[in-house]
């Protein structure tokens, strides 16, 4: 009888620690999913090619941060991740701003649009960028 519980409770062990990495494994990729430095391009209606970086984080599928470009920087009010796909809502100054996103490995494809204008958006995973340093 002794030999049997023991059994038990070895293979009760086993499959709690299993269960345990399983769970902090999936914390830890999905906390990683999307926050992040992203930098690209984008283009406008009369095929104007526009400097991008996306400062994002995600916290449970939902996405925060700033969307700062060459004609200018954006908060991003609102966000989805599910999946493959992204979606991101931005103060336009006027009209909420809307980019629809696809993820492919790191790299983040798809369209913009704010009022009357849109066009296409590419950005990639990059390193954070410092702050520039005060000089003493």
């Amino acid at each position: 009888m002794k030999t049997m519980s023991r059994s038990r409770v070895t293979v009760a062990a086993i499959m709690i620690l299993g269960l345990c990495s399983f769970g902090f494994g999936q914390t830890k990729s999905a906390k990683a999913a999307l926050t992040g430095h992203y930098e690209g391009t984008a283009k406008n209606r009369a095929d104007e090619v526009i400097s991008v970086n996306f400062e994002l984080a995600e916290k449970d599928g939902a996405l925060s941060g700033m969307i700062r470009s060459s004609h200018g920087d954006f908060t991003i009010t609102s966000g989805s991740h599910k999946g493959d796909d992204v979606t991101l809502e931005f103060d336009a100054g006027g009209p909420t701003g809307t980019i629809t996103l696809k993820l492919a490995e790191d790299k983040l494809s798809g369209t913009w649009s704010a009022g009357d204008d849109g066009g296409s958006v590419e950005v990639k995973r990059a390193a954070a960028q410092e702050a520039p340093k005060e000089k003493s």
